[in-house]
């Protein structure tokens, strides 16, 4: 090979390794982060199994001193339909989200004065986060 053609395919194949390293990493993170999620998901379980299941559920078909957290993120607060609400609940007019759903669970009373709901107090950033993934994961079992 002569220097000519070798200078000119040695920066082309670095190009093209450096793409395939990159492609490879890229595809190892996805599968990490899937792994990683999951695993987030299964802790907020038992974390929701310790600190909520003791009235809220999980599955439609149990029954629940409070509203089922059943596809909450995203829903309007005080809406789950046949729930006796709080006024305050009903009139908070807000949409659950997962910063909401944390500060809630921080502080609910603070948060919207007059709810049914006692105060919990999970004030763990980490509890919150995995207990957020759990309930997320649960939208698609509307």
């Amino acid at each position: 090979m002569t220097s000519e053609i070798r200078n000119e395919v040695a920066p082309r194949a670095s190009r093209i390794a450096a793409k395939l390293v990159a492609t490879a990493i890229l595809v190892a993170s996805t599968g990490a982060a899937a792994v990683a999620e999951e695993a987030f998901v299964k802790a907020g379980k038992v974390l929701f199994e310790h600190r909520c299941r003791i009235c809220h559920a999980d599955d439609l078909a149990l029954k629940s001193y409070g509203p089922p957290l059943v596809g909450v993120v995203g829903r309007k607060a005080g809406t789950y339909p046949g729930f006796d609400y709080s006024e305050a609940m009903k009139a908070a007019g807000f949409v659950w989200t997962p910063a909401g759903i944390r500060a809630w669970m921080a502080d609910n009373t603070h948060m919207l004065p007059g709810t049914k709901m006692r105060h919990v107090g999970i004030n763990d950033p980490g509890e919150q986060d995995l207990i957020v993934a759990y309930l997320e994961s649960l939208a698609a079992k509307k």
